[in-house]
């Protein structure tokens, strides 16, 4: 007898299906918006559209950079940095003509930014997951992301709760390039990057798919429309670290001794509903989107891959510190590198350089913990 394959088994959805998923969403939306506020609904659609065209494109940051590392292959890398000059086009004037309404992410450079951004990129490479990506492949049942998102919500909030000791140990003072003359410096990195990565291809990887193109002009659209109407970047770890400071809450802790999470602002927010946290709920629209695309394609939750128990204690301790490096780098591949550059913030510059090196680590790594087949 003939053996059909689970994929076979797998029923097409059909339009009625498909048409609830839309139709659920929508509702969704506009029950934040109605019980929070036009803006917070907004805020969800936003996030829902950040994990539609990041699982929908299948465009993300860490498969790009190992893709560039492995196979010399720049496409998806390049198209990250059109999507983050695109922003900037807009960014740069916004911020300028809205200075009190808008704010950029911008961070300084230090000792434990630039190591935190190292250990980031070699851990993203490990559960092959950013910020953003770990987000996305939770949503769309990947079970190594699953195991790995509560540990990097854990990782940012202790990431946090100790950045006031790793910043003592050496901080540069914030640099923002800002205005027309910093928007043409930019530009001019952006372009010189993308000039050198080309250059450096194999000469069959030189071509940019379409989807490519389009994931990062929806991509640029998105993190334009989160600055306007959340008043500041697209960002990933703050919102992590909140639900933690939530859980720890919850459980009888007290952390108005935190030098981060003891801050009126912070308290307040942690005793707020996750439904008024910017950052918050465009994550939980990235979850929910990315789980609307698995679902429409019927290919949500794969199953539980069978890798070795070393494989699952390295997801558990790089998810962990996939949270506390990005703290203190100021961000992930979003909010420091994404949202940083596009924002005229030296630091994004620097964590970008610092996290591709770590990744190259990161790579050769995943093979000896057991989350990939040695070669």
């Amino acid at each position: 007898m003939a053996t059909v394959s689970p994929a076979a088994e797998r029923p097409e959805p059909g339009a009625l299906p498909r048409a609830a998923l839309l139709v659920g969403a929508a509702i969704l939306v506009l029950a934040v918006a109605s019980f929070v506020g036009a803006r917070y609904g907004l805020l969800l659609a936003i996030g829902l559209g950040f994990g539609i065209v990041l699982e929908g494109f299948r465009f993300g940051f860490a498969g790009p950079w190992r893709r560039l590392i492995r196979e010399r292959d720049p496409a998806a890398t390049v198209a990250q940095l059109v999507s983050i000059g695109l922003v900037a086009l807009a960014a740069f004037p916004l911020l300028a003509t809205h200075g009190q309404e808008l704010i950029g992410a911008h961070a300084p450079v230090g000792f434990a930014m630039i190591g935190g951004a190292f250990v980031f990129g070699a851990c993203m490479q490990i559960v092959m997951g950013c910020g953003s990506g770990t987000l996305v492949n939770a949503g769309s049942g990947n079970a190594v992301s699953l195991l790995a998102l509560p540990f990097f919500a854990i990782g940012s909030f202790f990431g946090a709760d100790h950045l006031l000791w790793w910043t003592s140990l050496g901080t540069a003072p914030t640099v923002a390039l800002s205005g027309t003359t910093g928007l043409i410096v930019t530009l001019a990195g952006l372009a010189a990057v993308s000039a050198f990565l080309w250059w450096r291809a194999a000469p069959e990887q030189r071509v940019i798919p379409r989807r490519l193109w389009l994931a990062a002009i929806c991509l640029a659209a998105l993190a334009i429309a989160n600055l306007v109407v959340a008043g500041q970047p697209w960002g990933v770890v703050y919102g992590l670290g909140l639900w933690a400071a939530k859980g720890a809450t919850a459980l009888g802790a007290d952390l108005s001794a935190s030098s981060f999470w003891g801050t009126e602002a912070n308290m307040e927010r942690v005793g707020a509903s996750l439904l008024t946290d910017v950052t918050s709920l465009t994550n939980l629209g990235i979850v929910a989107g990315a789980a609307l695309v698995a679902a429409w394609r019927a290919g949500l939750g794969a199953g539980i891959p069978q890798l070795p128990a070393r494989a699952w204690v390295a997801t558990v301790i790089a998810g962990f510190l996939l949270g506390y490096s990005s703290r203190l780098a100021f961000g992930c591949n979003v909010g420091a590198f994404f949202s940083g550059i596009s924002t005229g913030s030296l630091h994004g510059w620097v964590w970008f350089a610092a996290a591709f090196g770590g990744a190259f680590y990161g790579i050769k790594l995943r093979p000896i913990l057991g989350l990939e087949p040695r070669t």
